[in-house]
């Protein structure tokens, strides 16, 4: 199961356990349909109005990628092993040898790098636009997480504004004393929902964007590195070498193993 998972519910039921040992009944905090409406609906409306609609709608995608995806987006090993696979037969056979490999190559951005290589693109031309689809890839996974960062931010803002909303309607029955305890709690639901839902959900959501999209770019840099190095006929040896770099050295050493048993 996704450390991301994992962690919201450690946080939720700790929270709500937490409300438990008080006398909260968990139910209440999370039932409060008015409470839920202007802090859901009033921060999801601020963020809409901060970001063009595309970024709204793909950031749902986004979320559920973050919340239930892979661990690591891209296997790094598997990379590199391809990669020196591809170094060795281009050594031995040539650069056009890659063709007849590439239909079975599952990496888009990879198959397109070896491409321009194979075609004869000078080394700068490819490395050039493998390093713009990188920065174009940087600047769409910054907007989904300053998306739910901005969120995060909303959220107790309309907690609040729920709050003073839920005050309001209560002191309008101050002719009801026996309504005034509950009414007063009700109204600070929406403070909790707002703190909870930025500090619980959106704004760790932002933080796991951020740590993937990272993640994606190593991996995206190491292949530009290894595409330009099969280009440049190094040695696969070499090239194998410089890519574990990219691995922390218990990967490395593992993938080292692997390689030399093979």
């Amino acid at each position: 199961m996704p450390a991301t998972l994992v962690g919201f519910v450690v946080a939720l039921i700790m929270v709500l356990v937490g409300a438990q040992t008080h006398h909260v009944n968990p139910v209440f905090l999370v039932t409060n349909v008015t409470a839920l409406m202007i802090v859901l609906g009033g921060a999801a409306g601020a963020t809409m109005m901060s970001y063009e609609f595309s970024v709204t709608t793909g950031v749902i995608k986004a979320i559920l990628k973050a919340m239930l995806g892979k661990e690591r987006p891209v296997d790094l090993e598997k990379t590199i092993t391809t990669l020196v696979e591809f170094a060795r037969k281009a050594r031995g056979e040539g650069l056009l040898a890659l063709e007849s490999e590439m239909a079975g190559l599952d990496d888009p951005f990879m198959k397109r790098g070896l491409q321009l290589a194979i075609d004869g693109s000078d080394p700068d031309a490819v490395a050039q636009v493998m390093k713009a689809e990188i920065k174009a890839m940087k600047v769409r996974h910054k907007l989904m997480a300053d998306w739910c960062q901005s969120y995060g931010i909303f959220a107790p803002t309309f907690g609040i504004i729920g709050a003073v909303v839920g005050l309001i309607a209560t002191l309008g029955e101050l002719d009801k004393p026996e309504k005034l305890g509950a009414g007063i709690a009700g109204a600070f639901v929406a403070t909790f929902l707002g703190v909870f839902i930025a500090n619980g959900v959106m704004l760790p959501l932002s933080a796991r964007m951020k740590r993937m999209s990272a993640q994606e770019v190593q991996a995206r840099e190491m292949v530009v590195e290894g595409v330009l190095a099969i280009q440049g006929g190094q040695n696969p040896r070499v090239i194998e070498e410089t890519l574990m770099s990219y691995l922390s050295p218990k990967e490395a050493e593992a993938l080292r193993a692997a390689s030399s048993s093979s």
